[in-house]
């Protein structure tokens, strides 16, 4: 869990004491029933507003729990909302994705100072003692003003009762440190996958499936302690100008620096990038860099030179023109909400191809537009369907195919922090005939000759090669590129080491990326 914060957005709170009774001039105890407890300060001391920062958190916490939100959607809108500056819009941002990533460890910790069941109590109290556990524990934030300014936000959201019980239980969770919890909770278990699970902060069938997947992809099992760490650490936002349309001038003048693994790609601290003109008009886009390796290594496929051929182009993918590009047609087969479209767009244009952007849902097709608006419209066009259509009603017109199939997201934990309490191994059975479907659609699709790259944002092998073996078995038509080769064809390095067995595995501790698994299918003339 991350050791970052802010000392600025820990102003306020009385002078905390860390555990212990009290008793009053009658000698009487303070702490009525459980421990309960109280800040040091008067009572009419104590903090009774809801500090913004952390109002916001609260906000998204809530959102995530009751409305089933996505944070990263809820959050800006609720900094915007508030007004936060920067210095405590990185705050809010820190404090939700921290508890939202930390759930699993921060409730066995809490269930060890709250009397009763966790789910026995009200979700806006567990949020609040989340929130609060947090800053305690992972947070450079000092303990009298977590204890303070999360006992005033619920007093001002939840009600001076519950403020009382929140309070009790955050000075039983500011006894030890979290490096001292652990050792209380683990010390008694044996097994290395509930081990890792309090530890890191995941639910163990996550623990048991990542480990899974690392062998499936010819990487040792031993590497799991730094793949479950890697997806709690706070990523860098990726950036990418749009090739022929967008400049990094304007972020790089703002503090990000050039990105290490692919062209046109930039690395920010964060910050409201809004405020950046050309991430208003979509020329500039946030994009993990894995999403931007996957979507290059297919336009970098050359069709022209034979079978199994990956294109020696250099990193910014030109040499696709050397292949016969023009006059191409691509498709997007699951496009929204239109990160990589938008990137094959402005690809697809400089070549002399066009892209169909396909999205079966209304609104995102929408999103869709909005993301592509920056390319000119000549290069593009967006069609709203079922993807598993495609293939029966414009069989073998395309040229390239990226469907990036719907999945259970495992490789983006880090960036999508609820997503693990969310999901559960039913997930991966219902996903899997879906994900079977596009694909046999897309490579229906595609013309003799073509490539289907397919896409997940999960390294799992229930969603990956047993996905394309299953396809390839049942078809004769088709052969495996050597997808590795394609990405090292896109990198700056020249060498990320993806590759296992043809297919292509990237990872968040490995490669700083989201974990992006690519197949390249060539349907054969």
């Amino acid at each position: 869990m991350s050791e970052s914060g802010t000392s600025g957005s820990s102003r306020g709170g009385g002078q905390g004491a860390r555990g212990g009774s009290r008793r009053n001039a009658q000698g009487r105890e303070r702490n009525r029933g459980p421990q309960r407890g109280f800040t040091e300060s008067a009572p009419s001391q104590r903090t009774r507003r809801a500090d913004p920062a952390r109002l916001v958190a609260f906000e998204v916490l809530r959102a995530v729990e009751a409305e089933d939100a996505y944070a990263n959607l809820v959050l800006p809108a609720r900094i915007r909302h508030h007004g936060l500056d920067k210095r405590d819009a990185g705050f809010a941002t820190e404090l939700s994705y921290g508890a939202l990533r930390g759930q699993g460890t921060y409730d066995a910790i809490l269930a060890r100072c709250v009397d009763r069941p966790l789910d026995q109590l009200d979700p806006a109290i567990l949020d609040a003692l989340r929130i609060g556990a947090h800053q305690l524990l992972a947070m450079r934030v000092p303990a009298h003003a977590a204890l303070d300014q999360t006992v005033g936000l619920a007093r001002a959201v939840i009600g001076a009762g519950p403020s009382a019980l929140i309070n009790a239980v955050l000075r039983k969770v500011s006894a030890r440190t979290l490096d001292e919890w652990l050792e209380l909770l683990l010390s008694t278990e044996t097994d290395a996958t509930t081990i890792a699970s309090i530890r890191y902060a995941h639910p163990e069938w996550i623990v048991r499936a990542l480990r899974q997947s690392l062998v499936a992809h010819g990487r040792p099992a031993a590497e799991i302690d730094g793949l479950l760490e890697a997806d709690n650490a706070a990523p860098v936002v990726n950036l990418v100008a749009l090739p022929g349309v967008g400049s990094l001038d304007e972020a790089l003048e703002m503090g990000a620096i050039p990105g290490e693994l692919v062209e046109g790609s930039a690395l920010s601290s964060g910050g409201d990038l809004g405020r950046l003109a050309s991430v208003r008009d979509g020329s500039t886009r946030v994009q993990d860099v894995g999403s931007q390796l996957v979507a290059r290594a297919m336009a970098a496929v050359d069709l022209g030179t034979g079978p199994g051929t990956i294109t020696s182009a250099g990193p910014d993918g030109q040499a696709g023109t050397d292949s016969g590009s023009a006059g191409e047609r691509w498709l997007d087969l699951c496009a929204g909400p239109g990160g990589k479209a938008a990137l094959l767009a402005a690809l697809a244009r400089q070549r002399g191809a066009h892209l169909l952007a396909n999205e079966s849902a209304p609104h995102r097709a929408k999103l869709v537009r909005q993301a592509l608006s920056a390319v000119p419209r000549d290069a593009w066009e967006v069609r709203t369907g079922d993807g598993r259509d495609i293939g029966a009603e414009q069989p073998e017109s395309f040229d390239r195919v990226l469907v990036d199939v719907p999945c259970t997201g495992l490789g983006a934990l880090r960036r999508r922090p609820e997503s693990r309490w969310r999901r559960t191994p039913k997930d991966l059975v219902d996903l899997g005939p879906l994900q079977r479907q596009l694909l046999n659609s897309a490579i229906d699709a595609v013309k003799p000759g073509g490539v289907v790259a397919y896409v997940t944002c999960s390294p799992h092998p229930a969603e990956t090669t047993a996905v394309v073996s299953d396809v390839l078995r049942k078809r004769e038509d088709l052969e495996l590129l050597d997808a590795g080769a394609a990405l090292d064809s896109v990198s700056l390095t020249g060498h990320l080491e993806a590759g296992h067995e043809l297919t292509a595995q990237l990872w968040p501790h490995v490669h700083q990326t989201d974990a992006m698994f690519l197949a390249l299918i060539r349907k054969l003339a």
